[in-house]
C-alpha cells in the first residue's frame, strides 16, 4: 500500500495556499455574473421510456450473499455509432455471479439504434445481435472515443475482471480488439476517460480501478443492527489505476510508472479530463471511495503530478476524506473556469469545488452553493450536467441509490433494499443552486437504485435529455420538453480531417451585454457513463452573440461568427479564423 499524505485541516490549507483557496465558503467572493431569467413553468422532463421502446432492465445478479459487485454497477453510453446524425445507446449489463444457480443464459450488454433520422420518431431498436457485440463480462461502465482516428466512435467497456475494447468497423458492426490493442485490465475497473494527454493527435486512455476483490474471498460484514450488510471498500486493498498511451498503430502501452503516477492507488470510481489550470494541457481528476481524491496535473505531456491536497480538491473543507463516487467538471458559476462537482455517500454531502481564477486551486463551496445540505439523506452516483432550460446556466440532475441496506425496505421484502429518489437542481447564478425536484409533477417520486447517467440531445430539438441506468431495475428515458423554448446553438467540433470528435477542446460563446458561455468537448464524467460529445449552448433571453472561440487540444485558437441559431453546426479545425493565443 503506498504512503498516504496526512490530511490537512482547513486552516492549514488556507495558510499554505496564501488565501487562494480559502476553506470557509462564506469568506470567498462570488462571480460577478448572475441569472436574470425566470424559471420555466411546470415540469421540464417527460418519462419517455415506454414511448421510445427502451426495454433494458439491469441484472445485478442479486443473490442474497451481499456481494459488493452487486451494488456498484452500472453505466451507459450515448454515441452516434452509425454516424447517421442521432444518438444511439449502449447499456452495460451485469449477470448472475453464481453460475451454477443461473437458470437462464447470461445477460449481456445491449446496443440500441436510435431510429430518429429514418422515422422522424425518437425510438430505440435493439441491434445487439447484428452488431457483433458480445460483451458478457460483469459490466461496470463504458467510455467512448475514436482511438484509431477513422471517424467512427469506439467503445471501451469496463468490467469486474477483463475489460474490452470494441473497434467500430463503420458498417454497423464491432470487433473485439482488446488483445491486439493491449488494453485489457483484469482488475475491477469502474471508469475511464479518453484524452490526448501528450497532444500527439491520438486519444490515450485513463482507466480507474476500484478494489482488489475476489468472490472466493468474500468477507462478511454486518450493520450495527445485526443484519448482514454490504461491505465498504475499506474491507479490501485498494487497486492501482492505469494510464495507457496510444502508440498510433492500433496498440497502447502502459505508461503509469514513467508518467509519475506511481501513487495512482485508491478505491476509484470516477474520472474526468480537463485543463484545470488553463496551461493548455489536459489534467485528470480521480474520485476515490473513502480515500483522498487525486488531481493529476499534466506537466506538458512529460509526466503527471498529484496536487489534489495542495489544490484543495483531495478532501472536503473540514479536511476529511469522503466516499466519492461520480464526478463532473464544468463552469458552474459562470466565471469561465472548470469547477468540480462530486457525489458522495449519505450522511456526507455532495461537494462543489469552485475553481478559483482558473489556476487549478479549488475551494469547497458545498454549503454556500445550496448543493450540500439537500444531499445528506442520499447516496449519490450519476450526474447530469445540463442547462435544462437553456438559460445559459448549467443545472444538475443527480441519480441516488444506497449501498447500505435500508432497514425499512428490507423489512418490507424489497430487493435490493437500496432504493432512493433522484434530485434535480436549478442553477440560480452566482454559484448557487435550488432544488426543483418537487416541481417535476411527481416524475422523481418513484424510488430506485440510481447509478449511471448520460446526457445528450436524443431528438435533436435543441435541449438536453437524460438516460438513467438503475441498478437491478429498468433504465429510464427523461425527455426534455422545455429547454428548446429558449434560443440555442449546437456545435460539433472535429479534427482537421472532419472525422474525430476533438475531446478536450474548449469552446466559448462570447457576448456583449451578457456573460460569456464556456463549455468543453467531452464524453467522460457522471458515473461509469459516456455522453454526447456535441456542445449545446442555451442563450436564454440574450438571443445574440458576437463570436465563437475555440481552443483546440493542440493549443491553437480559432473563431467563428454568424452561425445561425437554433440548429447544429460542425466546426472543423483549420476552417475558422486563426487567432493569436
Amino acid at each position: 500500500m503506498p504512503y498516504r499524505l496526512p490530511l490537512l485541516s482547513c486552516s492549514l490549507l488556507l495558510i499554505l495556499l496564501i488565501g487562494l483557496a480559502g476553506c470557509d465558503p462564506e469568506q470567498t467572493s462570488r462571480p460577478a455574473s448572475s441569472r436574470t431569467s425566470s424559471p420555466p413553468k411546470g415540469a421540464i422532463f417527460t418519462d419517455a421510456t415506454e414511448a421510445t421502446r427502451l426495454d433494458f432492465v439491469h441484472d445485478s445478479g442479486l443473490s442474497g450473499e451481499r456481494y459488493m459487485i452487486e451494488v456498484i454497477g452500472s453505466g451507459l453510453a450515448l454515441f452516434d455509432y452509425d454516424q447517421d446524425g442521432d444518438l444511439d445507446l449502449y447499456m452495460v449489463q451485469g449477470h448472475a455471479l453464481d453460475e451454477g444457480a443461473a437458470t437462464t443464459p447470461r445477460a449481456i450488454d445491449r446496443l440500441y439504434r436510435n431510429d430518429l433520422i429514418e422515422t422522424d420518431t425518437l425510438r430505440f431498436t435493439d441491434v445487439t445481435e447484428t452488431s457483433g457485440l458480445r460483451a458478457d463480462g460483469y459490466g461496470m461502465g463504458v467510455a467512448t472515443g475514436d482511438y484509431n482516428n477513422d471517424g467512427w466512435t469506439d467503445l471501451y467497456v469496463l468490467n469486474w475482471d477483463s475489460n474490452q475494447l470494441w473497434r467500430n468497423n463503420g458498417d454497423g458492426t464491432f470487433t473485439d480488439v482488446t488483445a491486439a490493442s493491449q488494453t485489457d485490465d483484469r482488475g475491477w475497473s469502474t471508469a475511464a476517460s479518453f484524452l490526448d494527454y501528450d497532444r500527439d493527435g491520438w486519444l490515450d486512455l485513463m482507466v480507474v480501478n476500484y478494489i482488489r476483490y475476489d468472490l472466493a474471498a468474500q468477507k462478511i460484514c454486518y450493520a450495527a443492527a445485526g443484519h448482514q450488510e454490504y461491505c465498504g471498500p475499506d474491507a479490501y486493498p485498494d487497486a492501482p489505476d492505469q494510464l495507457l498511451h496510444n502508440q498510433g498503430d492500433g496498440t497502447f502501452a502502459s505508461v503509469t510508472l514513467p508518467m509519475g503516477m506511481t501513487g495512482a492507488y485508491g478505491s476509484g470510481l470516477g474520472v474526468v479530463a480537463a485543463d484545470f489550470n488553463e496551461d493548455g494541457w489536459p489534467d485528470l481528476y480521480v474520485t476515490n471511495d473513502g480515500d483522498e481524491n487525486q488531481l493529476w496535473m499534466n506537466q506538458a505531456g512529460q509526466r503527471f503530478e498529484n496536487r489534489a491536497l495542495a489544490a484543495g480538491a483531495a478532501v472536503n473543507a473540514a479536511g476529511s476524506t469522503e466516499a466519492s463516487k461520480g464526478v463532473s467538471t464544468a463552469d458552474f458559476d459562470g466565471d469561465g473556469h472548470n469547477d468540480l462537482f462530486v457525489t458522495r455517500l449519505d450522511t456526507e454531502t455532495n461537494t462543489f469545488y469552485r475553481n478559483a481564477g482558473g489556476r487549478g486551486i479549488f475551494e469547497d463551496r458545498s454549503r454556500a452553493s445550496g448543493l450540500g445540505l439537500p444531499s445528506r439523506p442520499f447516496t449519490a452516483f450519476g450526474i447530469a450536467t445540463l442547462d435544462y432550460d437553456n438559460d445559459g446556466w448549467l443545472d444538475l440532475f443527480i441519480a441516488n441509490g444506497a449501498v447500505h441496506v435500508v432497514p425499512t425496505q428490507q423489512e418490507q421484502g424489497i430487493e435490493p433494499p437500496l432504493r432512493q429518489t433522484d434530485q434535480l437542481f436549478r442553477n440560480l447564478g452566482e454559484g448557487r443552486f435550488a432544488e426543483t425536484t418537487q416541481e417535476q409533477d411527481g416524475l422523481f417520486d418513484e424510488a430506485a437504485v440510481g447509478r449511471g447517467v448520460a446526457t445528450g440531445d436524443l431528438d435533436n430539438d435543441g435541449d438536453t435529455d437524460i438516460i438513467l441506468s438503475n441498478n437491478h431495475g429498468p433504465a429510464r428515458v427523461l425527455r426534455n420538453d422545455a429547454g428548446s423554448r429558449q434560443p440555442w446553438l449546437g456545435l460539433r467540433l472535429l479534427d482537421t480531417e472532419g472525422r474525430r470528435d476533438m475531446l478536450g477542446a474548449r469552446v466559448g460563446v462570447l457576448r456583449t451585454g451578457a456573460p460569456d458561455l464556456w463549455r468543453r468537448v467531452h464524453t467522460d464524467g457522471s458515473y461509469a457513463s459516456a455522453s454526447d460529445p456535441r456542445v449545446l449552448f442555451g442563450l436564454g433571453e440574450t438571443a445574440t452573440y458576437d463570436t465563437i472561440q475555440v481552443f483546440w487540444p493542440d493549443g491553437t485558437e480559432e473563431t467563428w461568427a454568424n452561425l445561425a441559431l437554433n440548429q447544429y453546426h460542425t466546426l472543423i479545425q483549420g476552417q475558422g479564423t486563426a487567432s493569436t493565443p
